[in-house]
């Protein structure tokens, strides 16, 4: 993916931006960032210029002396010191101000490693005398100093927060967080009398929660709130991966810690999506809103008909569950007049095995101009069983992404344009239609969602009617 021009650069001089691609924060009378950052250089921690201007925000006061964003956070892309800055800001926390911090995470890994790391910190030679305990228990990791002060490492769970108390409330990997955990530890900090709540993460991605993080974000963005601190180090979009010195404005470790020739190959190798929210901070439109629906339930409903199926040009679409938990197997019918016709045919959990599928399919195999078969599990298995009676060139069709994008535009379009028809009883396509959302996929988007299989296999049916040439017999049915 990369380009002769990227190549060409001095990379070996090129370094990443310490200027976030947004910066929002309260005004604030006074910080305690710049004595946070002299308490972390005498445990040997040096913070980029970057981090240090975050300390500000997040630890500036109000005439009060509160703070003045008792909400704070941020996204940056992977390796660029995340971790460092908010391990940065417990460690000041603690030892400045006493504080007992709640450090939480998605993982149990990720909690483990963080307490690791931090008790590294807390064990050096200018540090250790300050330390009382360390509790290394799994699961139940603590650093305890003599001041009183403590931090506790904690995986997310749905009662995780229950018991708790603390002044400093840490939610890392923020993109995975989702509402019933927040609620369970942010009682845990509301006997503070001054408490502080930190997110920090990546963009969600297809299979991230988000939408804690998410609102948060846009909130700080849109203005809408006057106590909340908010950094991002970001692109608006993923039209020009490939030049450098996006990955510069949004890396601010490159050329400290991240090397040019590092991100070159992540860029070779990872799709744009992929690589826009991992290593360059994009948060896909797409996946803001959770539940962007793909199908208006208008369009779908007025597609609704109690018609015999017409007689046409027909195909038929497979889809495999991401997890190969199920199967999903539809039809499309393109008649000569009118519009088309889509049916569900059958979803059947792979567990009961795919005999009745191939046998199904083999036995219309001179009725069908050919079958469009999609997934991760299943499909090479299904695809050897059908090959010896689907021997017509192109009468079995795996779909690239693109031609997934391809399929769910056409689809769409179809039903926007009531292009199509759908038996009105089949009420478990209607819900799938209706409950489908939009999954971003290489730049476009597929459906998605917990009921999207039958949906999907029906866009497949549609395309796979409509693209291929293959037509066996004029006059066809499905089933």
């Amino acid at each position: 993916m990369a380009t002769r021009s990227a190549r060409s650069l001095p990379n070996d001089k090129m370094m990443g931006s310490q200027e976030p691609s947004a910066r929002i924060a309260p005004e604030y009378r006074s910080t305690d960032g710049p004595d946070a950052v002299r308490v972390l250089r005498a445990g040997g921690t040096i913070l980029d210029p970057w981090q240090s201007d975050i300390l500000d925000d997040w630890m500036g006061r109000t005439v009060s002396g509160k703070w003045a964003a008792p909400t704070a956070g941020g996204s940056v892309p992977r390796q660029n010191g995340k971790s460092l800055l908010v391990q940065g800001r417990a460690e000041a926390g603690m030892l400045l101000l006493n504080e007992t911090v709640i450090y939480t995470a998605h993982l149990q890994k990720t909690a483990t490693e963080t307490f690791e790391e931090m008790r590294a910190y807390f064990e050096s030679r200018a540090l250790r005398r300050h330390v009382a305990e360390i509790k290394t228990a799994l699961g139940r990791e603590q650093i305890i100093l003599k001041s009183g002060a403590r931090i506790k490492f904690l995986a997310r769970t749905r009662n995780g927060g229950r018991g708790q108390h603390g002044d400093l409330l840490i939610f890392d990997e923020a993109q995975e967080l989702d509402e019933t955990a927040q609620g369970s530890f942010l009682p845990a900090i509301s006997a503070s009398l001054n408490p502080q709540t930190i997110y920090v993460g990546t963009p969600p991605g297809p299979d991230a929660v988000g939408t804690v993080f998410r609102a948060l974000r846009q909130r700080a963005l849109d203005g809408e709130t006057r106590k909340a601190a908010w950094f991002e180090f970001s692109v608006p979009d993923i039209a020009h991966v490939t030049d450098p010195k996006l990955w510069a404005a949004t890396n601010p470790a490159l050329g400290r810690r991240i090397q040019y020739s590092t991100i070159e190959g992540e860029c070779e190798q990872l799709d744009p999506d992929t690589f826009g929210r991992e290593r360059l901070g994009w948060w896909s439109p797409a996946a803001a809103v959770q539940l962007d629906y793909a199908i208006a339930r208008a369009a779908w409903e007025a597609c609704a008909s109690d018609a015999e199926k017409p007689e046409g040009k027909t195909a038929y679409g497979v889809k495999f569950a991401a997890d190969g938990s199920s199967v999903c197997l539809c039809g499309a019918v393109i008649p000569k007049d009118g519009p088309a016709r889509v049916s569900l045919i059958e979803q059947q959990p792979t567990g009961r095995g795919l005999a009745w599928l191939v046998d199904w399919l083999n036995e219309r195999y001179d009725r069908a101009s050919c079958v469009v078969i999609d997934g991760r599990n299943g499909v090479d298995v299904l695809v050897e069983r059908i090959r010896p009676t689907w021997k017509a060139k192109n009468a079995v069709l795996r779909p690239s992404a693109r031609d997934v994008i391809a399929s769910v535009g056409l689809f769409t379009t179809t039903v926007n344009e009531r292009g199509l028809t759908w038996y009105k009883p089949q009420q478990a396509l209607a819900e799938s239609a209706v409950t489908s959302t939009k999954r971003p996929i290489s730049g476009g988007y597929g459906f998605g969602g917990d009921n999207s299989l039958p949906l999907e296999a029906c866009a497949l049916a549609l395309w796979g009617a409509k693209t291929c040439k293959r037509d066996p017999t004029r006059k066809m049915r499905i089933g």
